[in-house]
């Protein structure tokens, strides 16, 4: 198989606001044909990340190059759907969809598969300042996927969207990497990460992990769970904070005890139940899930510098 070149190189790329500064020696590469997703919460800077691949900011220090062009040098080979910015109120939904597609020479006529897949059809003729968020959110899709190009940067796509859309959405995106595109998702919603052949986690203001899905869930320490009412008591025996997952209470656990929860005598579980006081028939290690890779790597214990999917 031959081997290509990134899409996408950012090296060392540093971003401020003034005295305010968002990222902070960020390394990230983008492979030709993967659906790369960027996770983290609100307010770490993905967008911004994903502003300096659309070359529509510049880093205050680094270099972001796309397709081996400095980012900010050309805009034919990038769609980009920043949160917010593409909807036009005093416009009607097939009026914007109109707008843009004089615009910009690569729009296509996929907009119109495009609004049917998200249940927007209906809707077009109505004002956008009538919109709810959802088919705000559901126009500015179907615009920036109807622009036909090799690098497509979605910044929280499915933010707004009830439940039910989201599957339409993440085939979508697969129907574009199927044809030889380049995605880039920036998401906070730990279900993201089923779509990702590769995840890179960004935590304050550096990507402090990459890896595929199987990966980084397999870097993630024994998950003990436990009933929400004994949240205090579990705190004395993980390590991070206990978060809460589905109506339980969860944490991460520590080091010194991996090997003994994870083998069949139960001894750890013993020793866990006698540390905290809780009730031992009401601990239980369960295996990682998506969610808990999100907080382990976000708001957890997980690594704060740069590191690899292998723990140590």
């Amino acid at each position: 198989m031959a081997v290509t070149d990134p899409v996408a190189t950012v090296d060392g790329v540093r971003k401020s606001f003034g005295e305010e500064g968002v990222l902070e020696d960020v390394d990230l590469t983008v492979e030709d044909g993967e659906l790369l997703v960027l996770m983290g919460p609100n307010g770490v800077g993905k967008s911004v990340l994903l502003s300096c691949l659309a070359g529509s900011e510049r880093p205050s220090a680094g270099s972001v190059d796309v397709f081996g062009e400095p980012a900010t040098a050309r805009a034919d080979t990038t769609s980009f759907l920043l949160q917010d910015a593409l909807a036009l109120e005093k416009l009607t939904g097939r009026e914007t969809i109109h707008f843009y597609r004089r615009l910009h020479p690569a729009f296509t006529d996929d907009w119109r598969t495009h609004v049917e897949r998200l249940g927007l059809a209906g809707d077009l003729d109505k004002s956008v300042a009538d919109y709810s968020g959802g088919m705000v959110r559901k126009l500015e899709l179907a615009i920036a996927a109807s622009i036909d190009v090799p690098l497509y940067l979605f910044d929280e796509p499915t933010a707004a969207l009830d439940l039910s859309t989201i599957p339409a959405v993440h085939e979508l995106f697969r129907e574009k990497q199927a044809a030889g595109k380049t995605i880039v998702v920036a998401s906070h919603r730990p279900m993201t990460a089923d779509i990702a052949d590769r995840i890179a986690f960004l935590a304050d203001g550096r990507i402090v992990a990459t890896g595929t899905p199987d990966e980084l869930l397999a870097s993630v320490p024994p998950v003990l769970e436990t009933g929400a009412s004994n949240a205090s008591a579990l705190r004395a025996v993980v390590d991070g904070e206990p978060f809460a997952v589905a109506g339980t209470i969860r944490g991460f656990v520590p080091e010194q005890y991996e090997d003994a929860v994870t083998g069949d005598s139960g001894r750890g579980l013993d020793e866990l139940a006698a540390t905290s006081g809780i009730d031992r028939t009401m601990l239980a290690i369960i295996e990682p899930t998506y969610t808990d890779l999100f907080t382990y790597y976000t708001n957890g214990p997980g690594p704060s510098t740069p590191t690899s999917t292998e723990r140590q």
